[in-house]
């Protein structure tokens, strides 16, 4: 694979990579464009990725819906408008026909709009609502992501929770909506280990060159014990070590690089 546009922001052991990349099928010479957010946590004493995203750039569609970078801004304000309505399936109603939810305060992706709305049943409970503090912005046909930190503050105790999330949002029935969203609370308890936006940029290239090996068990490897996989070629997410190696050990059969 080739990185060729990419926003980094680092945290407290953490970073995120967030951007396009193209792949050349070694197998078939065919070249893939897709969208990608990886988020690295330092574990064990080495950076792993915690939490990897893919996605085919939708090209083939021939009416481009134009959106701004203020307005895509402005669609987690419409998400977080939702959350103050207390009402999950409102909230639920802002995610795509299959929209991919990996939540905060679970560690089970909901993959459908009934576990979207049993997610959000229990959490508009503390009663949420969001601030985004820091994110960067890509925009594509189609499609738009938005990447970086936020803060709810929790009506039900006056709590304040900071966290790192994606939002990928895409263009459906002519409205905007939420097809992938990646929240995790940031890891601020333990010792700080400084990282580069260069070195955070090269962990892409360990990966890479695990994908050359063309072995599915190093490829795996890259990933941290927790990790969740939405890969570009299947609509199954993937949240352990083994369901991560068997889909690479298909994958991998295409020569990515």
């Amino acid at each position: 694979g080739e990185i060729l546009e990419s926003n980094v922001v680092i945290g407290q052991n953490w970073a995120q990579d967030c951007g396009i990349y193209e792949f050349t099928m070694g197998a078939t010479g065919k070249k893939v464009k897709g969208r990608y957010s990886f988020i690295y946590v330092f574990e064990d004493g080495e950076w792993k990725i915690s939490h990897h995203h893919s996605s085919v750039m939708p090209e083939g569609i021939v009416t481009a819906e134009p959106i701004t970078e203020t307005e895509v801004r402005s669609l987690f304000n419409l998400w977080n408008d939702a959350l103050a309505t207390e009402d999950p399936c409102e909230v639920a109603a802002r995610y795509s026909k299959n929209g991919v939810l990996l939540p905060t305060v679970s560690d089970v992706p909901r993959t459908s709009y009934p576990a979207i709305v049993d997610y959000f049943t229990n959490f508009l409970k503390l009663k949420p609502q969001g601030e985004i503090l820091d994110g960067n912005i890509i925009v594509g046909t189609n499609w738009a992501q938005d990447a970086g930190i936020y803060e709810f503050t929790m009506g039900a105790t006056g709590q304040k929770v900071r966290g790192r999330y994606t939002y990928v949002y895409i263009f459906e029935d002519g409205e905007w909506k939420i097809s992938q969203h990646h929240s995790s609370v940031m890891p601020e308890g333990t010792n700080p280990q400084p990282i580069t936006e260069e070195e955070v940029k090269n962990l892409f290239q360990l990966w890479n060159m695990a994908l050359a090996t063309e072995d599915a068990d190093c490829v795996a490897s890259r990933y941290a014990s927790k990790a969740v996989l939405l890969p570009t070629v299947s609509d199954v997410p993937r949240t352990d070590y083994a369901l991560i190696k068997h889909y690479f050990e298909d994958f991998l059969k295409k020569k990515p690089q």
